[in-house]
């Protein structure tokens, strides 16, 4: 049988990126044991680094390396010496909504779950906390971060237009509507209907829309009542749906749900392309610390690895994710005073996921009887 190989673009990034990604490829080598699934890896720059190398935050031969690409790995993006500098006419961060714009990536797609074992650090109570599983499908390429924008010259008044299509919506609203139908079949468009227009426009398109999938539910939510129900009720929700802005709150608050950001991976969708990413930021304090979380990057890989439709790999890898934050191997920002090192979780999850392929006998495992190492 011939072995499946990949072509994947590896975007450390800055900050704590490379750190992250380092345990994500760490994961991919281990896959290929498991497996014999093979991956080609082409590294290439974006962000302060490629600004320090070429003056560019995305190189052409980066770009033509991710279009060439089965998948993107990426890291983080952001450097401090840019953030503390108004008049920086280069930012790390264009080269990122760069390469979102140059291949389509519309779709941003960011799972939350609760796990039982951190529901101590979560910021809701436990009953409240437990339980929750969504996945926010937001618009990434449209809306007001990408209509008309413009200052009066004497710099007292100012605009920013919010413009959606008909084909626009469709896109992402059939890959939202495509997951309900593999999860518990409940759509939630957030909108603002009672004022917007665009937003009466998404609740036209995704009633059409939901008319093809006669087994999932469709609701509706004016964006401030979803931002309290996020946190009132979070397990109500199974997919939202919702345009770029609110897309981008939305998905921030239901981050901390968990108690940590450093949990939470993401992709970002196109037609011909996709790109995986912890939601993170680079994090410099931490940089070059070895103390950062991988888990974020790691189930980026696995949401990468489900994307290449190598499913059963990509449940595996959650699998051990799960059993690394049940068995308390865990970075500082979810026990300051018991945890481990970004390397250490990295490999424990390596051994995890050779153990839940080779060891189907988990007590055989859990008293020291397994032979893997």
């Amino acid at each position: 049988m011939k072995t499946q190989s990949y072509k994947i673009a590896v975007l450390p990034g800055d900050g704590i990126g490379p750190e992250v990604v380092k345990e994500s490829l760490k994961v991919l080598e281990t896959v290929t044991r498991i497996y014999g699934t093979s991956f080609e890896f082409f590294p290439a720059s974006i962000g302060a680094k490629a600004i320090y190398e070429t003056g560019n935050p995305l190189p052409d031969e980066t770009l033509e390396i991710c279009k060439d690409a089965h998948a993107i790995l990426f890291g983080a993006i952001g450097d401090p010496s840019f953030d503390n500098n108004p008049e920086a006419k280069v930012r790390p961060e264009q080269g990122l909504l760069k390469l979102r714009e140059a291949l389509g990536l519309f779709a941003n797609i960011r799972p939350i779950k609760s796990y039982e074992t951190l529901s101590e650090i979560s910021p809701l109570k436990k009953e409240i906390f437990a339980g929750t599983d969504m996945v926010i499908y937001r618009e990434l390429i449209s809306g007001i971060y990408f209509g008309e924008k413009k200052t009066s010259e004497d710099g007292t008044e100012a605009y920013d237009i919010c413009s959606y299509t008909k084909s626009e919506i469709e896109k992402i609203a059939q890959l939202a509507f495509q997951a309900a139908e593999k999860r518990r079949k409940k759509v939630t468009l957030v909108d603002k209907a009672n004022v917007l227009e665009t937003s009466r426009l998404w609740r036209r398109t995704c009633q059409e829309i939901a008319k093809q999938y006669p087994g999932v539910h469709m609701d509706f939510l004016f964006v401030d009542n979803a931002a309290m129900q996020l946190i009132l009720n979070p397990k109500k929700f199974d997919v939202i749906l919702t345009e770029n802005m609110f897309g981008d709150i939305i998905s921030d608050e239901g981050s901390v749900i968990g108690g940590s950001i450093g949990l939470l991976p993401s992709a970002s969708i196109g037609e011909k392309n996709a790109l995986f990413e912890p939601i993170h930021g680079s994090y410099p304090q931490a940089k070059g610390k070895n103390t950062a979380n991988p888990i974020a990057s790691i189930l980026s890989t696995a949401m990468m690895l489900d994307y290449l439709g190598e499913k059963k790999t990509a449940h595996h890898i959650t699998l051990a994710v799960e059993e690394a934050l049940n068995n308390g191997v865990v970075s500082e920002d979810l026990n300051k005073n018991k945890n481990f090192s970004t390397s250490f979780i990295g490999d424990y999850i390596c051994k995890e996921l050779l153990q839940e392929i080779y060891c189907r006998d988990n007590e055989n495992v859990k008293i020291g009887k397994s032979t893997i190492i």
